[in-house]
């Protein structure tokens, strides 16, 4: 069986999240001022957000490089 992998999108606040672990860590900014990675204490990136989602429209996929 593979890892769960947790999306939540909340329509009025236009924020999407994905979380590859349910575990504690803190939010790191990115290239993109729309997208933070959240990272663990360990250093993994676990997850990311992207505020203001609906407004991206690009017709090419939203991008992220996940380091490290």
């Amino acid at each position: 069986m593979g890892k769960k992998v947790t999306v939540y999108f909340d329509k009025e606040a236009d924020f999407l999240e994905v979380l590859f672990e349910n575990t504690e860590g803190y939010f790191k900014e990115t290239d993109n001022d729309s997208i933070m990675e959240k990272i663990s204490k360990d250093n993994r990136i676990i997850g990311f957000n992207i505020i203001n989602v609906s407004k991206i429209t690009s017709k090419r996929p939203v991008e992220l490089q996940l380091t490290k």
